[in-house]
């Protein structure tokens, strides 16, 4: 049964429940340390794990084009510090809400720059999608503010670094493409650090430029390791399912970061979902299978 599912929707969901996993260690880790500082340590400890398993086992693919490689790292650290920074300032479930604009932008560009057909079935999918999204969310209760801008800004940014996996997937190994992603992650915040000191940034930009500090406790160091494993496990999931499968598909079958979230919310103390949210997430499945159903048909 498995094996007749398209390997780039299996890659996602377990990718988005990951992600989601992810989402509610940093918002617990919030507590403790800057928006900045959780991407430097999620990052450079993802280098490490990333490094050992090319030293295990090498990569095939030759490479080329560097220059895209950079742009999918540059891309995916805006996207990533934008994130971690929304869940420092609005409640998870909306902070995951706004960087779930990636699948819309992520389709609009796939259209654009890669040249992928758009057919009735997909855009059908993406609307109930979106329609789910909404009744999740609620959002006419939801102010639309600085940081709701910046969540949305960062859905954007996710989706043009997933566009540019599409460029360079087969040139590149999937590793390869997250090391650009965790090594670039690391030294732009060192730099943001070692700037921080001579820096007087607006209130709205002094979240880039925060004076490093260094976790004191056994249990956070933990904390930080485990949120950087799921992290860089969850980026080699979301490469390889942007490798295999059409921007349009994938985008739809990551809404299903939305429920995981919710669920891990709730776990954490987060109001239990109301109809509304089921019948949201229900919508969001239905965009889904009808996606994969097309998909299968081709």
């Amino acid at each position: 049964m498995l094996s007749k599912i398209d390997k780039g929707v299996l890659y996602m969901l377990l990718g988005a429940l990951i992600s989601a996993l992810n989402g509610a260690m940093a918002k617990i880790l919030t507590e403790d340390l800057t928006a900045m500082e959780l991407v430097f340590f999620r990052n450079l400890i993802g280098v490490i794990i990333i490094l050992y398993a090319l030293r295990h086992t090498p990569p095939k693919l030759t490479g080329g084009k560097f220059h895209l490689l950079i742009t999918r790292g540059v891309l995916g650290f805006t996207a990533m510090i934008l994130f971690f920074y929304t869940i420092t300032t609005i409640p998870l479930g909306e902070a995951i809400t706004l960087n779930k604009t990636s699948p819309l932008f992520g389709t609009v560009l796939a259209f654009y720059l890669l040249k992928e057909h758009l057919n009735k079935t997909t855009m059908l999918a993406l609307l109930i999608g979106f329609l789910g999204i909404i009744l999740i969310t609620k959002p006419m209760g939801m102010m639309i503010s600085y940081e709701h801008f910046l969540g949305i800004l960062g859905g954007f940014f996710a989706a043009a670094a997933y566009t540019t996996i599409k460029k360079i997937k087969d040139i590149y190994d999937a590793r390869v493409i997250v090391l650009s992603f965790v090594g670039i992650g690391t030294l732009l915040p060192a730099m943001f650090f070692l700037l921080a000191p001579y820096v007087d940034a607006p209130s709205s930009l002094s979240f880039l430029f925060q004076e490093f500090r260094m976790p004191s406790t056994v249990s956070l160091w933990l904390l930080i390791g485990f949120m950087a494993l799921i992290s860089t496990l969850s980026q080699w999931l979301l490469t390889k399912a942007y490798s295999a499968t059409k921007i349009s598909i994938i985008g739809v079958i990551s809404y299903t970061n939305i429920p995981f979230a919710i669920g891990f919310g709730w776990m954490l103390g987060d109001k239990f979902p109301d109809a509304l949210t089921f019948t949201g997430i229900g919508l969001i499945v239905l965009g889904g299978i009808l996606v994969g159903n097309r998909s299968r048909k081709k």
